[in-house]
């Protein structure tokens, strides 16, 4: 019998974590492409990419700014690309959903609601920034929220579904799977889903096993065999949650845009060191790990030469 494969999803930087937490974080397009391609060289079958302003740090979402590391990401790997949908919590829908739509990516990611997303707490771990925007931007955290209605859902669905683009939906809490099976009821997204339910941010779901397995449960009962599931565990929840999905029959994410760590106050390096730490419980576990080709054909995804980049 054959082994079941195992997608590693390596998530290069985000827009949550700062420059000043930890001096590994990407920030250049260069350090972007190098880690994406390291990632993908360790074992990641596709990287989820965000850009970052490389004079501070900061999260931008254009087209100008992903250009450069997307060419060098496929030129230099195989890997699957998934650009990002939710860029940052502060920016409205145009600008989080303009460089997916431009550059018709194999996956797309997208949230799936409107939520607290509080970043806030790490102000008390983190006490000094090198740039003025980290702190502002990590206390309005407090008094905002990531906003997704599903007007908004609907328009990033049907505005990259167009390019035969799929997408990673990202799940923070039970509520959103439902959100899920409302758009698919009305025909606007397709099997089969590439659920990505993600674990202890706070103003979404904990990161405690019942909470995985609750999720779990809720996914397998809506969707039936339509879906993939994949779990990321925000901070030092990363490596237990993903050993659990993997034993559960599902995928994985890692990446400094969900944990700065590889252990116990000892900050990941690079995002490959994450990628060879989970590869080797996956591994661990008798699984093989996908390939990209191989997580192409099991997402049923449109295949590297139809992006437009």
């Amino acid at each position: 019998m054959a082994k079941r494969k195992v997608i590693i999803t390596c998530a290069i930087t985000g827009s949550i974590h700062t420059p000043s937490m930890s001096p590994h974080l990407p920030i250049t397009a260069e350090q972007i492409a190098d880690h994406a391609i390291a990632a993908s060289e360790a074992g990641a079958a596709v990287v989820h990419l965000h850009a970052r302003d490389p004079q501070d740090g900061r999260p931008v979402q254009t087209v100008e700014a992903y250009e450069p590391f997307l060419k060098v990401i496929k030129q230099r790997s195989g890997a699957i690309v998934n650009i990002t949908t939710g860029g940052a919590p502060t920016m409205p829908i145009e600008e989080r959903v303009g460089p997916a739509a431009h550059f018709q990516p194999e996956i797309a990611s997208l949230n799936m609601g409107t939520m607290n997303f509080g970043l806030y707490p790490m102000l008390a771990r983190f006490k000094e920034f090198k740039y003025d925007w980290e702190r502002q931007y990590l206390e309005a955290s407090k008094a905002g929220v990531f906003k997704n209605t599903f007007a908004d859902i609907e328009y990033i669905l049907t505005k990259c579904a167009e390019s035969g683009t799929r997408f990673e939906i990202e799940c923070y809490d039970i509520g959103h799977l439902y959100t899920l099976a409302h758009f698919v009821d009305r025909g606007i997204v397709k099997p089969p889903f590439f659920v990505q339910s993600v674990f202890g941010l706070l103003g979404g779901i904990g990161g405690h096993p019942e909470d995985v397995m609750h999720m779990k449960r809720t996914a397998d009962r809506l969707f039936g065999d339509q879906y993939h599931w994949s779990v990321l565990g925000a901070g030092r929840n990363q490596m237990q949650i993903a050993a659990m999905s993997a034993s559960m029959g599902g995928n994985v994410r890692v990446g400094l845009e969900d944990s700065l760590w590889i252990g116990a106050g000892q900050l990941a390096e690079n995002n490959a060191q994450q990628v060879t730490k989970v590869r080797q419980i996956i591994e661990g576990l008798g699984l093989e790990i996908a390939t990209p080709d191989d997580a192409r054909e099991i997402l049923q995804l449109k295949g590297g030469d139809r992006v437009n980049f």
